[in-house]
């Protein structure tokens, strides 16, 4: 993987240039406490086991993060605490907020709205990066933000906005931190569009993928468009 960008508060963060990123962002308060005790538990588990001799530092930290993330989605998928997106508006205010900018400062790859979270994979537009960077540059911020974490800030702050008036609430949405994971190979990438697409199956929603109305499948299916190729800007 190319070198990049590394970032850690509570989650760790990568920033690769040119890279395609794959996102969960999940709503606040989402996880119970039980939930939160037992995502704790696990990972201080793994922190205690040795690195396989296989694996780079940077493989074994990639692997503690899968499987983390692995039980972190189990718990916002069957036990959320919080699911403000089960109300259809705030699902499609949701899933509008990740169609926004598709086109003009990413890719829209693959998307789901969850009735507690989302899942999106998308790649910033070069064009967009460079001007992006610059303007952090002129604005004269000591630690420019990278065009992932402008991304996000833009999805995560105008959905919060959208969904807080239409449900009638006010104060925190999301998630301080999302979990976010820089896509390897053309290989992973179709992992992830199949896992991303088949999340309200596997939550047992629907039965079908595409029956799920707030995804990126439905389009996919719809417009035959093939698995990794971008979604069209609407």
């Amino acid at each position: 993987m190319s070198e990049g960008l590394f970032r850690r508060r509570r989650l760790p963060h990568w920033d690769v240039e040119d890279a395609t990123f794959f996102v969960t962002a999940c709503l606040a308060g989402s996880i119970p406490a039980q939930g939160l005790i037992r995502l704790q538990t696990y990972r201080d588990q793994l922190e205690c086991q040795p690195q396989p001799a296989s694996m780079s530092v940077e493989d074994w930290e990639t692997h503690k993060h899968k499987m983390v993330f692995a039980r972190f989605d189990e718990i916002v998928d069957s036990e959320p605490a919080v699911r403000h997106l089960a109300v259809p508006a705030a699902a499609s205010a949701a899933e509008g907020s990740l169609r926004h900018f598709a086109g003009e400062r990413y890719d829209l790859v693959a998307f789901v709205v969850m009735p507690s979270h989302f899942h999106w994979v998308f790649h910033p537009r070069a064009d967009w990066v460079q001007a992006s960077v610059e303007d952090e540059r002129q604005a004269g911020k000591p630690a420019p933000r990278t065009p992932r974490e402008r991304i996000m800030q833009s999805v995560k702050g105008y959905s919060a906005y959208q969904c807080n008036r239409l449900l009638g609430r006010h104060g925190e949405f999301w998630q301080d931190e999302s979990y976010d994971h820089v896509v390897r190979d053309d290989d992973e990438l179709l992992r992830i569009i199949e896992y991303v697409e088949n999340n309200p199956v596997k939550a047992g929603l629907v039965k079908r993928r595409e029956d799920w109305q707030w995804s990126s499948a439905r389009d996919r299916l719809r417009l035959g468009i093939p698995d990794g190729d971008p979604l069209p800007a609407v």
